[in-house]
């Protein structure tokens, strides 16, 4: 994909906010003293009376959002992933979760491909931690169009919601023409019979380059993007089940609590079929390049490749 656009899904979310705000009077924005790496400058550039920098205090932050909601209001409050989903987490359960407010989280920085920033702002528990809370819906978009919809979608959902965006530039596979997003569904990018690979995030990418070299090899994979964790596109996921006979999960999270838990619970539950799980194994990043890390970690085309050919004895 070398020739493809690139755009790091957090651009996407200060684009998409500055858009939406231009039409809704009621979108509002927190940020953590990290509105130039989050994007939402783009924002406070263009609304500038609407752009609240809280300082480094997510968990006030994410009390004055819930405030903000109480109020009529649409707060988008946004900072790391590892700051919005760890730092704040109690906040975000007792202030946003429990009253089910209306609050929108932006997280950016998700996952390994932080890169040099190093273990402590690599955040790979945030689904875990946010599928926990009753109520809250969970997102991941795998690139710019889709980011841009999920936003929207974002707003227009009443409810809290966590969306997870990513720091790396990754391609730009949809056509935005064409796309149509919806919460807790789905997308089935590519279809196959032989294994299903389920990912999200800029997985989605990886998994797209990996059906390729899979279908050279005689493997026929379906590839389906599931950017929104929870709610679980169960009807879908059976479907593959049902259809493929083997399912391959791959996110940019830890292998527990995430996408691959998520779909192993469903299966398990509703059609047992093997599932393998591709993410980080349970362990803490470290500091260095995204894409060195994301090969070191087994987040990657390749890899998916090796764990479909094994899976399907070939």
């Amino acid at each position: 994909m070398a020739d493809v656009k690139k755009i790091a899904t957090r651009d996407s979310y200060g684009n998409a906010l500055a858009e939406l705000a231009a039409e809704h009077d009621d979108l509002i924005v927190f940020d953590a003293d990290l509105a130039g790496a989050t994007k939402t400058g783009i924002f406070k550039k263009a609304f500038p009376e609407r752009h609240f920098n809280c300082g480094i205090a997510e968990g006030n932050m994410i009390a004055v959002a819930a405030g903000a909601a109480t109020a009529g209001l649409v707060p988008f409050a946004s900072s790391f992933a590892m700051f919005a989903a760890g730092r704040a987490f109690e906040q975000i359960r007792n202030s946003i979760g429990y009253p089910q407010l209306n609050v929108k989280i932006g997280a950016t920085h998700g996952g390994i491909s932080v890169g040099e920033d190093g273990a402590s702002h690599q955040c790979c528990e945030d689904f875990a931690l946010m599928r926990s809370i009753p109520g809250m819906v969970v997102m991941s978009p795998s690139d710019d169009v889709e980011a841009r919809a999920a936003v929207k979608a974002a707003y227009e959902h009443n409810g809290p919601v966590y969306l997870r965006f990513g720091r790396l530039a990754v391609p730009v596979f949809h056509d935005e023409a064409n796309f149509k997003f919806e919460i807790g569904k789905g997308e089935v990018i590519q279809d196959g019979t032989d294994v299903a690979i389920i990912a999200n995030g800029l997985l989605v990418a990886e998994a797209i380059e990996a059906g390729k070299i899979l279908a050279e090899a005689g493997i026929s994979a379906r590839i389906i993007n599931m950017a929104t964790i929870k709610p679980l596109d169960e009807e879908l996921v059976l479907k593959a089940a049902k259809e493929c006979g083997k399912i391959i999960t791959c996110e940019e999270h830890n292998i527990i609590g995430g996408l691959g838990e998520a779909v192993c619970s469903c299966v398990a539950e509703k059609c047992p079929v093997p599932v393998r799980r591709i993410g980080v194994n349970d362990e803490f990043g470290h500091s260095g390049p995204a894409v060195a890390l994301l090969k070191q970690f087994g987040l990657s085309a390749d890899h998916i490749v090796e764990v479909a050919k094994e899976f399907c004895g070939k």
